[in-house]
């Protein structure tokens, strides 16, 4: 089997619980031989990573241990930032936000769902490009960087190797939309059955 690829999630205290959740599930579930489904792992690798090794509290109350820490955290190939209302502090956590601009500089895909877009912004990764959040926070987004052209009406945008999506369970659609670059359409199909879920049909696509 081909080396796994390195997929880093970061979370932190009132992250919205579906927004990491949902990738979590897509990656972990993608398999490239259906028929080995039991046999044969996820050609992902994914990573809980956070700021401390300390157990992190989401938006609803669930308690969760990353996997690793923003200092002992391996070389990624995708890095996804989700959101949820942590990302009101964490906007302002200027060792978080340095961090992310850094790892951002080495992957081959950036991510973000919901919110996390603002995380992005705040850290210069979103200047004169399309991106897009939840839309309660498409004002939010307008106000905080006019230089990003913010897109209403789609659930996942790419521009380039970043995809930005909206909120809560479009994290779904942006991880499977990120499977399909990484594996293939088939297999990201395959994947959304295998969930049980839609498959996406719809992406806007801008280089």
């Amino acid at each position: 089997m081909q080396e796994r690829k390195k997929v880093g999630i970061l979370i932190f205290d009132d992250v919205e619980v579906l927004d990491y959740c949902g990738p979590y599930e897509v990656f972990c579930s993608v398999r490239l031989n259906e028929e080995r489904r039991r046999e044969e792992p996820s050609p992902f690798h994914v990573l809980l990573v956070a700021e401390k090794a300390d157990a992190i509290r989401t938006s609803g109350g669930m308690r969760v241990l990353p996997d690793v820490t923003t200092a002992d955290c391996p070389p990624l190939d995708i890095l996804l930032v989700p959101g949820g209302w942590g990302t009101r502090r964490e906007i302002n956590n200027e060792r978080l936000l340095a961090w992310i601009a850094e790892r951002a500089r080495e992957v081959k895909t950036l991510t973000s769902v919901c919110t996390g877009s603002m995380l992005l912004g705040k850290a210069g990764l979103l200047a004169g490009r399309h991106a897009t959040t939840h839309w309660k926070s498409l004002g939010w987004m307008r106000e905080s960087f006019p230089d990003v052209m913010v897109e209403e009406r789609l659930h996942v945008v790419r521009d380039g190797n970043l995809f930005t999506s909206a909120g809560i369970s479009a994290g779904i659609d942006l991880a499977l939309l990120v499977t399909a670059e990484y594996y293939g359409e088939e297999i990201a199909r395959s994947t959304a059955r295998h969930m049980e879920y839609p498959y996406p049909e719809s992406l806007e696509r801008r280089i």
